[in-house]
């Protein structure tokens, strides 16, 4: 077995450590966190372990290696891990979901640091909605309840019909912790589908891996706010005068990037040096969520 193998089973068996990456807030005037990070690929690697060892999400660390297999990476290939990262422009406070990056931040009161996460979000059709909201509920065991349009589609889908209760347990979609969001039907949630994380696979709430929900759970209270949004387009401005993008692919229902369709803000950072437009139409044109500098 590989040593990453060997790692990736031990960090599953330690429920409950954390397994977040955890940043220094910069200043103020700063969005930057992070530093580069690489992998060098040992036999038996996939993407979907060297995802989970690292704590990121699995289209991120695609987009990330775009001309890398995900299913056989070479031995000895140097990949490029998507720990750098610019926070997106929210207040930092709460919980904060970036659905274009698939990511969630959190801000604990009180503390100078900010703990970042892979999610799985909705898929096309059952889009995770951008609201401003609090954590309503927390609940340990959760039972799934589906909902009537859920029950619909999986008979649609299966031809067979869904319970209309899943107990806690190895088939609980839930997993072992959900919070609820506000008083509505979306929940951050952990899985029994490891695959989800870092994708769009979900009916609408938020999944995380489980040692992340049950980190969050045990360290985030109710009233806790939770600010979802949907930026693509991530872009800071720092110290040392240097100005920093991340390109990440938008949510299909958005439809593409384009130069012709940016937001003033986005046309304002970049200006109209053309050297600074051309790098920007070619991360327009493969988005690979990397923190790159303006040259």
């Amino acid at each position: 077995m590989t040593k990453l193998f060997l790692s990736l089973v031990c960090w599953l068996s330690l429920l409950g450590e954390l397994s977040a990456t955890v940043y220094s807030l910069p200043p103020s005037d700063s969005r930057l966190l992070g530093e580069p990070v690489s992998y060098r690929v040992e036999s038996g690697d996939y993407f979907q372990a060297i995802a989970e060892y690292h704590d990121v999400g699995l289209l991120a660390l695609i987009a990330a290696n775009p001309d890398v297999d995900p299913f056989l990476p070479k031995v000895g290939q140097r990949l490029t891990i998507p720990k750098q990262m610019l926070l997106p422009y929210a207040e930092r406070k709460g919980i904060v979901i970036n659905l274009a990056e698939l990511r969630l931040y959190y801000f604990p009161p009180g503390e100078q640091l900010v703990y970042v996460f892979p999610v799985g979000i909705g898929r096309q059709g059952l889009s995770t909605p951008e609201v401003v909201s609090y954590i309503g509920e927390k609940r340990k065991d959760p039972v799934w309840r589906p909902t009537q349009a859920m029950r619909a589609r999986y008979f649609d889908e299966h031809g067979v019909e869904l319970a209309k209760e899943i107990p806690a347990g190895p088939n609980n979609p839930f997993g072992q912790y959900a919070m609820r969001i506000g008083t509505s039907e979306y929940l951050i949630h952990g899985t029994n589908q490891r695959m989800g994380i870092g994708m769009r696979a979900s009916s609408g709430c938020i999944r995380m891996y489980e040692p992340d929900i049950e980190w969050l759970f045990n360290n985030v209270h109710k009233g806790t706010q939770v600010r979802i949004i949907n930026q693509a387009i991530k872009m800071s401005y720092e110290r040392d005068g240097q100005k920093l993008i991340e390109v990440h692919r938008p949510l299909s229902e958005q439809g593409a990037l384009s130069m012709d369709t940016l937001s003033p803000a986005v046309s304002r950072f970049i200006g109209e040096e053309p050297q600074h437009q051309q790098q920007l139409a070619e991360l327009i044109k493969q988005p690979n969520g990397i923190v790159v500098p303006l040259q």
